[in-house]
């Protein structure tokens, strides 16, 4: 299927919309990591690279899904609730808004930054209102890599939510990077099992004072 406006096809929403309703964890080889305040986590290793992609499925409690959304798409707001971005910004580049991302790594690691694509959408899918974002690296020559920081040129987010019925959301995420260099797998294992809950956590309690500042 062709790729809609922002690179991504049609089919690709859908399928993120998808996972709502069946997460698709027969296909492949998924294994539950995790499972923690509401929120399971399952990885599958990727051959070709060795690295783990990951799914998150979980309810955000009092967070409704446009709020959600708009804080999870609001860049400028982000550098304020997550510690870990060091710069985070927009630009057009050939009529594409293209964003670029440096995450802060813990010292004597370099930091690594990411340029890529997303678009967002709301679907209505059998009466069931979806909000999806999809995001992937893309490369752009406005964006020369930076010395003591590594170029991040594998990443796919996809994000998928929905109320849960009351005044939450259901929220359901794909990721996979590859952070090159050399990163201890301990690290790599507290980012998944840690990182990701907490981020999620973040987000909510960011949800609520996203409210309070309007």
């Amino acid at each position: 299927m062709e790729p809609a406006a922002g690179g991504f096809s049609e089919e690709e929403f859908r399928e993120a919309c998808a996972e709502l309703q069946q997460p698709a964890l027969a296909q492949g080889d998924w294994q539950l990591l995790v499972e923690s305040l509401g929120i399971r986590i399952y990885r599958q290793l990727d051959q070709k690279t060795g690295l783990y992609e990951y799914k998150v499925f979980g309810i955000l409690e009092d967070c409704s899904p446009a709020l959600l959304t708009e804080v999870y798409m609001d860049l400028d707001y982000r550098k304020q609730w997550d510690q870990y971005v060091k710069e985070l910004y927009e630009k057009e580049c050939n009529g594409e808004t293209v964003m670029y991302w440096e995450v802060k790594y813990p010292f004597p690691m370099s930091n690594r930054d990411y340029v890529y694509i997303r678009q967002r959408r709301e679907l209505d899918v059998e009466g069931r209102k979806i909000h999806v974002v999809l995001a992937r690296s893309t490369s752009e020559p406005q964006f020369p890599q930076r010395p003591g920081v590594i170029r991040v040129t594998q990443y796919k987010q996809s994000l998928a939510i929905e109320s849960d019925g009351k005044t939450g959301s259901r929220v359901f995420m794909f990721y996979f990077d590859n952070p090159g260099g050399q990163i201890p797998s301990w690290l790599i294992n507290w980012a998944a099992k840690n990182g990701v809950p907490n981020f999620l956590k973040d987000m909510a309690k960011a949800c609520q004072n996203y409210l309070m500042k309007k």
